[in-house]
């Protein structure tokens, strides 16, 4: 028996004599070519010995040549040698690549360290090997992950000296391979090694010009002016932006701002309107271009006011996190703390790092933002956002000026909570008083006593006088912010409202669905309740805590209970609870899996 060796870190594919058999083996073990001899004389043909070693190693290279190699496959992108790319992507096909995170295919395999062959052609100025690419399915929009040699070490495991070596050699070296280029786009590269071939393909294969990377910044930004490459990718974003344009203003149109924040928030629908009318005028040319539109939301806690500024920022910029920036004000209750809004000046601790706000503000100067309670702010803060609010701009402390006309900003405050609660429940009472005047002036003539009229339709929320606004809370303003410049830059003061006893039994039920979802889910529960019930729970309203104190009435009367009846076995898997009320008192009743009907509970027997 003769044995031949080979060694290689690829796989081979071994062809014994006798019956055919066909095996794949690591290339490192051994390759035994086995020669068998009749009985007698066992001597070796040696013809045959290197003919067999020769099938083999001819073999084991058709093999290695199919397998997917990611330093072959990233070196092709990077010097634009299209049959290597060709084939490697065929191999990844080959050797069943799923999908990965965003579905992306055998064309977007990643690097190591974050980045696709897409970004090194784009970055390389290899248009053939781009549009190649592309015809093999590779995403124009794939987003960059590579943080930079420090991040990127902390993140592999590797010493960033490594990481630098790697992008240096396998991306390019011309680019500055300790920065951050986290989010880039392949037509941000383009842009920014001026390759206006590879930007014309990828706009071609709808790459979107006003994608922004994790500095929010577009493509546009690092293309060279003037150049072809940035008047191709401003011609593109032009029509991108036109066409989104369009299809919003359908959108709005056929689902009106007032429609979607219904969905979100109850009740406060003179709130609503007034924020609506504002954001369609700002939308339709019709507002200041010089300035920013600014809201003062005010009202008692849990009202909705938070919820209002969150739901318009999903609505403004389609669910986009980075669009929504809430500042909590009691932060920022001391002198010092106006550098952690706009950072610290020069030569001062936390300088390189920039302020929160101007950060935020340079990632999306469109952004909606929320100055929660800013009645908490040190005036020096004030005097801060007077200048935001006045200019649509701000200086941060490394000098740089940030525009942010396009912004919406909303304030939120507790001043005159109580005067408004009061004031808003006085109202409720007299709508409340002239609704049964009407029933009752309709039952005396026998006519129905449901509503029939578009004016005494579904239940609007009363309107703040004029009178109440200047000569109540307005004062309050005035004397807590000290300045009328200040109060002078609020496009609209918005008020929210207690909620009328229609509004408290909505959020009831909204709460208890809530919950029983949490029961089914966790618990395998079904969870029902009764009218009586409901209006039980919303007498636990407190005109001083909104919602929440709705929220912490379920929890006390409800939950409570059912988690005390689980935990002394009377709620099996599968059950059936229901909510009820009885003399002022609510109560459970439980319908076990296999019966039906159910079974008032007595927790105090159990």
């Amino acid at each position: 028996m003769a044995h031949i060796t080979v060694c290689s870190a690829a796989k081979l594919t071994r062809l014994a004599p006798g019956p055919l058999k066909l095996m794949t083996v690591p290339l490192r073990r051994s390759i035994t070519a086995s020669v068998l001899h009749n009985g007698k004389h066992e001597r070796c043909n040696k013809h045959k010995k290197y003919a067999y070693a020769a099938t083999s190693i001819g073999l084991a290279l058709l093999a290695g040549s199919h397998i997917y190699n990611e330093k072959k496959f990233f070196k092709a992108a990077q010097v634009g040698n299209i049959p290597e790319l060709q084939k490697q992507v065929a191999a990844a096909q080959g050797s069943g690549y799923n999908a990965g995170a965003g579905n992306e295919g055998p064309a977007d395999r990643r690097h190591s360290l974050g980045w696709t062959a897409l970004m090194v052609a784009a970055a390389n100025d290899h248009s053939t090997a781009v549009k190649e690419l592309l015809k093999l399915g590779a995403k124009p929009d794939s987003r960059e992950q590579y943080a930079g040699a420090s991040a990127t070490a902390a993140s592999t495991g590797l010493h960033p000296l490594e990481v630098l070596q790697r992008r240096e050699d396998e991306f390019c070296g011309s680019m500055n391979a300790r920065a951050s280029f986290l989010g880039w786009t392949a037509l941000h590269y383009a842009a920014l090694s001026d390759s206006t071939a590879s930007a014309e393909a990828l706009l071609e294969a709808g790459a979107d010009p006003t994608a922004r990377d994790h500095a929010g910044r577009r493509a546009l930004h690092y293309a060279r002016d003037p150049s072809p490459t940035r008047d191709v990718i401003v011609e593109h974003a032009r029509r991108w932006e036109e066409a989104a344009a369009a299809a919003a203003a359908e959108e709005r149109r056929r689902f009106p701002l007032e429609q979607r924040l219904k969905q979100f928030i109850v009740g406060q629908q003179a709130a609503i309107e007034t924020v609506a009318a504002a954001v369609r005028r700002k939308e339709n040319g019709w507002a200041d271009e010089d300035h920013p539109l600014v809201f003062l939301f005010l009202g008692s806690s849990g009202i909705g006011k938070t919820e209002l500024a969150k739901q318009l920022a999903r609505y403004m910029h389609r669910d986009d996190p980075a669009a929504f920036i809430r500042l909590d004000m009691s932060e920022y209750q001391e002198k010092h703390e106006v550098a952690k809004l706009i950072g610290a000046p020069p030569g001062y601790v936390g300088h390189e790092e920039g302020g929160q706000l101007t950060r935020a503000l340079a990632r999306r100067a469109d952004a909606v933002v929320l100055f929660d309670e800013v009645d908490k702010a040190h005036p020096d803060v004030l005097t801060v956002l007077l200048q935001l609010f006045d200019e649509g701009r701000l200086t941060d402390g490394k000098g740089k000026l940030i525009e942010c006309k396009n912004a919406i900003f909303v304030m939120t405050s507790n001043l005159a909570a109580d005067e408004i609660a009061q004031y808003g429940l006085q109202l409720r009472r007299e709508q409340e008083a002239l609704r049964a005047q009407r029933t009752r002036a309709r039952a005396a003539q026998g006519e129905p006593t449901t509503p029939v009229r578009a004016d005494e339709g579904p239940e609007r929320s009363p309107e703040v006088s004029r009178q109440f606004k200047d000569e109540v809370v307005r004062p309050i303003l005035k004397r807590h912010f000290g300045r009328d410049e200040f109060l002078g830059r609020i496009n609209e003061i918005v008020y929210f409202l207690p909620f009328s006893r229609q509004e408290l039994l909505t959020l009831v039920q909204r709460e208890l669905a809530r919950w029983a979802d949490k029961a089914r889910v966790r618990h395998g529960l079904e969870l029902r309740w009764e009218g009586g019930a409901l209006g039980a729970l919303a007498d636990g309203y407190d005109v001083h805590y909104g919602a929440r104190s709705i929220t912490h009435e379920v929890e006390r009367r409800v939950v409570n209970m059912i988690a005390l009846a689980a935990e002394r076995g009377a709620l099996a898997q599968g059950s059936a609870v229901l909510l009820l009320e009885a003399d002022g008192r609510l109560a459970l009743a439980v319908r076990p899996p296999a019966a039906s009907d159910y079974r008032r509970l007595d927790l105090d027997a159990l």
